[in-house]
Order: C-alpha cells, then sequence, then structure tokens
C-alpha cells in the first residue's frame, strides 16, 4: 500500500499516524490557517492512541508540509481532501472511521458526512456553521488578494476563500443529514466561533451530543485540551463495534 496521500489535485498532503492495534481509526482535520501539528491535535492524537484507538492527523492542501497554494484552500476543497484520506484510511485494515475536525475543518466533516457513508461517526471541537458570517466577522472589512488572514504571511485572504464561504453559507441545513453518531465540543469562551452554532447544530443531529467546557477557548487551551481530548476518546471507545 502506498505511504501517500495525495487529493484529487495529485498535491500530497502531510499526515503522521498514530497506530494502535484497536478496529477505529480517528481521523483528524485543522481550522483555517492551523495544520496537523497544532497542540490541541497532538493533544488529542496521542490519548487516543494510549486508549488502544488509532488516530491519523492530517493537513488540508496549502497548509503545513502540505502541497498546494494556501489561496486555493476553502471548505470545499478540504471537504475533497478529506475524501482522499479516507480513501487512504480504508487500506489500514481499521473497519470503523472516525473524522474529528476543528473550526473549518468541522465544516468538512459536516459536508462529507452528510453524503459520503464511510464514516462512522462524526466530531466538531468549536466547530463552525455558520461559513458567510464567519468570513464576514472575521475578514468582512478586508481586501481579498491584498489582505492577509490574522496578519499571517503565509495566509494571504482569497478570493475562492471568500467565495466558497459564501457560496455554503450555512451547513446548518445539513445537520439533520447526519445520521452516523456526532459528538461536538464548544467551549463558553470561544471568540472565534459562537458556542451557538454547535448548540444550533446539535439540535438538530440525529445523533448527536453536545459537551460544553466551561470557560474553554477556541483551541482548547490550558487545562481544557486534557479535558477535551478525554470526552473525545471516551466516546470513541463506547460507541457500538462496527
Amino acid at each position: 500500500m502506498s505511504q501517500t496521500i495525495r487529493n484529487a489535485h495529485g498535491e500530497r498532503l502531510d499526515f503522521t499516524l498514530h497506530d494502535a492495534d484497536g478496529d477505529t481509526l480517528v481521523l483528524i482535520g485543522h481550522g483555517v490557517t492551523g495544520n496537523k501539528d497544532r497542540d490541541w491535535a497532538l493533544l488529542l492524537a496521542e490519548c487516543l492512541s494510549a486508549a488502544g484507538i488509532a488516530a491519523l492527523r492530517f493537513s488540508f492542501a496549502g497548509n503545513g508540509d502540505s502541497e498546494g497554494t494556501f489561496e486555493a484552500s476553502c471548505p470545499s476543497k478540504e471537504a475533497s481532501d478529506l475524501e482522499a484520506v479516507l480513501d487512504f484510511a480504508e487500506g489500514l485494515d481499521k473497519p470503523r472511521l472516525l473524522y474529528a475536525g476543528h473550526s473549518m475543518g468541522a465544516v468538512a466533516g459536516v459536508l462529507v458526512a452528510a453524503g459520503d457513508g464511510r464514516l462512522a461517526g462524526l466530531i466538531s471541537l468549536a466547530g463552525m456553521v455558520h461559513t458567510e458570517d464567519f468570513y464576514e466577522r472575521k475578514f468582512g472589512a478586508q481586501a481579498p488578494g491584498a489582505n492577509l488572514m490574522w496578519d499571517k504571511p503565509e495566509c494571504p485572504l482569497s478570493c475562492v476563500f471568500v467565495d466558497d464561504m459564501r457560496k455554503i453559507g450555512s451547513v446548518l441545513p445539513l445537520a439533520s443529514a447526519i445520521f452516523v453518531p456526532w459528538l461536538l465540543i464548544h467551549g463558553t469562551e470561544d471568540t472565534v466561533v459562537p458556542l451557538v452554532e454547535s448548540e444550533q447544530a446539535a439540535a438538530l443531529g440525529r445523533s448527536a451530543i453536545l459537551a460544553i467546557l466551561a470557560d474553554a477557548d477556541h483551541v482548547f487551551s490550558g487545562e481544557h485540551g486534557p479535558k477535551m481530548a478525554a470526552l473525545v476518546t471516551e466516546w470513541a471507545r463506547l460507541l457500538p463495534p462496527p
């Protein structure tokens, strides 16, 4: 089996596999301007693998050490990247595949879970729901092609991103199409994605559970990282056999 993941555009996606003996594999996707090596992602992967649950952290195309350009990054392309990771994961002899997406990475999870039957469970961590609203709140006053996202030189605000965020608008209408078990975790002090977005999605999800972490920020800093990881690990551990 190839040890390389390539998306539909032929771009190599950087990943790290934390293997374990169990029958479950959790794919971990990051948020906008992030990558697979964020503290919360590493903490989650290590917690899962210590409990016998394999984890695969990956960077979407144009982010981290993955190939591609950041200017082409958008939720729709990230959903396609996730499908490529699922293609790879199917060869790892893990019959139960779950996906944990953070922030905008959770949008990709909803887009895929609503139409791809390979996911046996979905995890949204501080998950974005209303994409157009997020763009308008955070970057609406900036000019695509001329400004940076959060002043990061490697993250220019692109027309591709803006157009896709507006086209999707919100993934809330897809929440009722998520039939697999769905865990949503959100902090009360998240200033990037409001807690109400997870509350709205959880209310419509057919098998959704919302866990609210008091005082946790968007990236589950400090003591909230281990709490988040423990919640995900226990939830995944208690899922029925595939």
